[in-house]
């Protein structure tokens, strides 16, 4: 039955690495069977998972969230600015 497999797409990205892979997971998976299932740890070893967040479609989830077709789980990284702060600097030297 098609209702048995959801596609999806896991994707991550950084200065120098663009990673985004579809593929098709059992209907009923989550956020973390999803990036498990991906090649994401076995091409990206240096990246410490549990210390990223993750969303689908740019909305902030949990790992446990249970996935729906055609959902495109972003990982993001660690902000090395606050972008509030980054904007009230860059107001106050005009």
């Amino acid at each position: 039955m098609a209702n048995d497999v959801l596609n999806i797409e896991v994707c991550y990205a950084s200065d120098d690495v663009q990673f985004l892979q579809a593929l098709q997971v059992p209907a009923g998976s989550t956020i973390a069977r999803a990036i498990a299932l991906s090649s994401l740890q076995q091409r990206l070893p240096q990246l410490d998972l549990q210390a990223l967040q993750v969303g689908i479609y740019a909305k902030k989830k949990t790992l446990d969230t249970v996935l729906r077709e055609h959902d495109r789980i972003e990982l993001y990284r660690p902000l090395i600015a606050d972008p509030k702060h980054a904007r009230r600097r860059r107001k106050a030297s005009v």
